[in-house]
């Protein structure tokens, strides 16, 4: 008699995994298609209303913005699933990287009056994927913003030691219950999902930052008081001045 034993213990963890994140990307993109029908129907009842076509018109055009967001964060999250070691490496200038992420958020921020610092060491140059760290570091940033109250601000900073760079985004918001800061980085999570579509958050931005992280053989660190703010940090493995000449 021969028996053989197979751990499937990973494989069905990856498989109920992937059918969550398909049954979760099923309701949030039924959200704003469901929205925009609705409005274009509205639009065709109003057809002979200037002042109402122009207001749904105008929800059209927030609704398909949160769309095109949760689409591409999709796509972004798809290729970083796996976790794995970056195959070539650059050379990404941090400075670059900041500033993108602060006008990428600069029409929100004016919208708020919330005034956004930027700070720290400049001139460091992190080892990485220019685009993912990008994206990292503006999720971040717009992450700040949404969730700062009027007239506030927020903090974009960096510093470094001999082996890697931290990227700090700090904003003095709604701040996250101490009993959330463990789920905040799963897909989909919200702290309150009851102001999801007023700042226009999709849940996934934070799980794109975590990724990033784990892909560059960094990390993401998280502190925050409930009613006084938050603060994200980003470390990357540092590329040193010498390696550039």
């Amino acid at each position: 008699m021969l028996a053989l034993v197979e751990d499937r213990t990973r494989e069905r963890r990856v498989e109920r995994v992937r059918r969550d994140f398909v049954a979760n990307v099923s309701h949030e993109l039924k959200t704003p298609v469901g929205a925009i029908k609705l409005l274009a129907e509205a639009v065709c009842d109003a057809a002979d209303d200037p002042v109402a076509v122009r207001r749904f018109a105008g929800r059209m055009l927030t609704e398909s913005d949160r769309l095109s967001r949760l689409v591409q964060q999709i796509i972004e999250l798809s290729r970083l699933q796996d976790d794995d070691p970056l195959d070539a490496p650059v050379v990404v200038a941090v400075d670059e990287v900041v500033a993108g992420a602060v006008d990428a958020s600069a029409i929100d921020a004016n919208a708020g009056n919330i005034k956004i610092v930027t700070g720290g060491v400049h001139g460091l140059k992190v080892f990485g994927n220019e685009e993912q760290v990008r994206a990292a570091v503006a999720n971040l940033v717009a992450n700040a913003v949404a969730y700062s109250g009027a007239d506030s601000t927020v903090l974009v900073s960096t510093k470094t030691d001999e082996q890697m760079v931290e990227i700090s985004v700090v904003d003095q918001g709604i701040g996250i219950p101490s009993g959330e800061l463990d789920r905040i980085f799963e897909r989909f999570y919200r702290v309150d999902p009851a102001r999801h579509r007023s700042t226009g958050g999709t849940g996934l931005g934070l799980s794109i930052v975590k990724h990033v992280a784990a892909t560059h053989g960094g990390e993401i660190r998280v502190w925050s008081v409930e009613g006084q703010g938050s603060t994200f940090t980003l470390t990357l493995p540092r590329a040193h001045q010498e390696v550039l000449t």
